[in-house]
């Protein structure tokens, strides 16, 4: 059975992530930012079961982390390097805890979650239960060696889980059509599986197409790729002045047709599921809990070398 969760919570959880981003930006400039892809992450990870595993990428996984229960004082934390992050301040936004199903995952580079998330996924086959996986990477990902390799034995195996490729145009300061001659979701032809291109900037089209992913993998069907077309409004980084782009380029993922939550606001009004009153309250409690959140990280104890020894090395 799925997670009930309606239109207007989809929008609030967009709009936590707007605000978020902002504050993680400011705070920390090797933050990655999410501006404008708030509804790809949103609408993949919005319907998972809280028995399933998700494997969000590095581009704004928080919102997902409070999606499953994470505190968000304690994520912020983390960002700042403080003792009570989730991780002691190591690995700003790799890993999250794992008692929520969130695949742990640590590196330096890019597309080895991959591997971690295809393993769980085989788990939950080995042990006979109906869990999948949700994992995300971004375009330049699916270039890697691992993007392939995970794909062949998950279509093989017909493993329980779902890849969500976030295509936001932008292999760091390479564009997309420099190295994909084709959409990434055309691949999953080459490994037999279903291959689904979707906007990106619509929450709701993103969520049931990931929606029929995870029923189709929960079924024994085996994976599915699904490509959500989305826009990197803000360089690399928080500290990426991104001049290697058109200056107009990012500003079109902003406008009303296509940033994701105005996208979903005026669906909510067309549909009369809420008021201008209601949406503008929502933007202000969420800019409301995240300064709180913040001011409470900053209080906390910095992380000292004694916490960064060999504790939590070993088990």
């Amino acid at each position: 059975m799925k997670q009930q969760v309606d239109g207007l919570q989809l929008y609030r959880w967009m709009a936590l992530s707007r605000a978020l981003d902002t504050v993680l930006c400011a705070e920390n400039p090797h933050w990655f930012p999410a501006e404008g892809e708030e509804a790809a992450i949103v609408g993949t990870f919005c319907d998972v079961r809280p028995s399933d595993a998700v494997a969000p990428h590095y581009r704004d996984p928080f919102v997902v982390y409070l999606m499953r229960g994470a505190e968000l004082w304690r994520l912020i934390a983390q960002v700042l390097g403080k003792r009570d992050g989730y991780t002691k301040g190591r690995s700003v936004p790799f890993s999250g805890p794992a008692e929520l199903g969130i695949v742990p995952w640590v590196a330096g580079d890019l597309g080895t979650s991959l591997g971690v998330a295809t393993g769980a996924a085989l788990a939950f086959q080995q042990e006979g239960s109906d869990r999948v996986c949700v994992c995300s990477f971004g375009d330049g990902t699916s270039n890697r060696g691992d993007f392939h390799e995970n794909l062949n034995l998950a279509a093989i195996w017909k493993l329980p889980i779902v890849y969500v490729c976030q295509n936001n145009g932008w292999a760091i300061s390479q564009r997309a059509d420099t190295y994909l001659n084709a959409p990434v979701a055309a691949r999953g032809a080459g490994y037999g599986i279903p291959g689904v291109t979707v906007d990106g900037q619509d929450v709701e089209a993103v969520r049931d197409a990931v929606g029929q992913a995870i029923d189709r993998a929960r079924g024994g069907e085996g994976p599915t790729l699904i490509e959500a077309v989305t826009g990197r409004v803000r360089g690399h980084w928080a500290g990426d002045k991104a001049t290697y782009r058109v200056e107009t380029e990012a500003g079109r993922y902003l406008a009303p047709t296509q940033d994701p939550l105005d996208v979903q606001a005026s669906r909510l009004l067309k549909r009369g599921e809420a008021t201008l009153e209601q949406l503008e309250e929502i933007r202000e409690k969420v800019a409301e809990e995240v300064t709180a959140a913040i001011e409470r990280a900053k209080a906390a104890p910095d992380v000292v070398a004694a916490d960064l020894a060999l504790e939590d090395v070993y088990a």
